[in-house]
C-alpha cells in the first residue's frame, strides 16, 4: 500500500486569516518503508513573512522572494500525491492550508477520508503522554539532532519513521521491503535553503576599538587586582 507522509510550514496559524503555505514536504511509503521518493516545494506566499512565524521555520521574504507560487507547482504536487492516505501530525492544519490553497487555485479539495492524523494515533497509544513531534522521537529514539528549526521536507522524514513506529514498529516492514519499489529519486521545485555561517570572531576593527576604549579607563579594577 502506498502512502504519503508530509508536513507544512506556513506564515502563520490561519488561512482563512490570510496566511498561506510557504513550503511542503512529502515522503512516499510502500507497505510502511521508505521508498526514497520524496517530493519538496518553497512557494513565494505574496504576502510579507511574521517575525514570528519566521522565527519558527526561518524562511525569510528575501528567501522566499524568487520562489514560484503555489499555482506554479500544484500540478506537480497533486502527480506526487495521487489518491494515496495523506499522513501528517496534527493533520487537520495541514490539511486547512493545504485544501485552501487548491481552492484558490480552483482544484477539488482532498477529501478527508484521506486524512491520517498521526496526533491522534499518538493520543490514542500513549496517553497522558507529550505527543509533540519532538518528544514522539525521543519516545522511539529517533534522531533529531538535525531539526534546529522547523523544515517541512526534515519533519516528514522524521513523521514517517515515528508513523511506522506508532502502527507496530520498524519490524513490521521486513518481510515487506522486498516489495517496495527501489526508487532513488527527490522531485525538489524550489532549491534548498543555504544558510551562511554564523561569525562569533571579533574584527581587527573592533580589537582596535576595545583597546582605544580600555586606554580611557582609569584605575580600571584588573590592575588593582594584579597590583595585591
Amino acid at each position: 500500500m502506498r502512502e504519503i507522509v508530509f508536513d507544512t510550514e506556513t506564515t502563520g496559524l490561519s488561512f482563512s486569516g490570510g496566511d498561506r503555505l510557504v513550503e511542503i514536504g512529502c515522503v512516499e511509503l510502500f507497505n510502511r518503508v521508505e521508498t526514497g521518493r520524496v517530493f519538496h516545494a518553497y512557494f513565494n506566499p505574496g504576502r510579507p513573512m511574521p517575525a514570528e512565524a519566521q522565527a519558527v521555520h526561518g524562511l525569510s521574504d528575501a528567501f522566499l522572494a524568487d520562489k514560484p507560487a503555489f499555482h506554479m507547482g500544484v500540478d506537480a504536487l497533486l502527480e506526487f500525491l495521487g489518491d494515496s492516505p495523506l499522513i501528517a501530525h496534527n493533520a487537520s492544519f495541514d490539511f486547512g492550508f493545504l485544501n485552501g490553497e487548491l481552492g484558490l487555485c480552483k482544484r477539488s479539495a482532498i477529501v478527508m477520508d484521506r486524512m491520517v492524523d498521526t496526533l491522534l494515533i499518538a493520543r490514542s497509544r500513549h496517553p497522558g503522554a507529550k505527543h509533540t513531534l519532538d518528544a514522539l522521537c525521543v519516545r522511539f529514539g529517533i534522531d533529531r539532532s538535525r531539526r534546529v528549526l522547523h523544515g517541512a521536507l526534515l519533519d516528514a522524514q522524521l513523521l514517517a519513521q515515528v508513523y511506522v513506529e506508532l502502527m507496530g514498529g520498524r519490524q513490521i516492514g521486513l518481510g515487506l521491503a522486498s516489495a517496495a519499489p527501489q526508487v532513488e529519486e527527490t522531485i525538489v521545485v524550489a532549491a534548498p535553503k543555504v544558510r551562511p555561517p554564523r561569525v562569533f570572531a571579533a574584527s581587527d576593527a573592533e580589537l582596535a576599538a576595545h583597546a582605544a576604549f580600555l586606554e580611557t579607563v582609569k584605575q580600571p579594577l584588573w590592575h588593582a587586582g594584579a597590583a595585591g
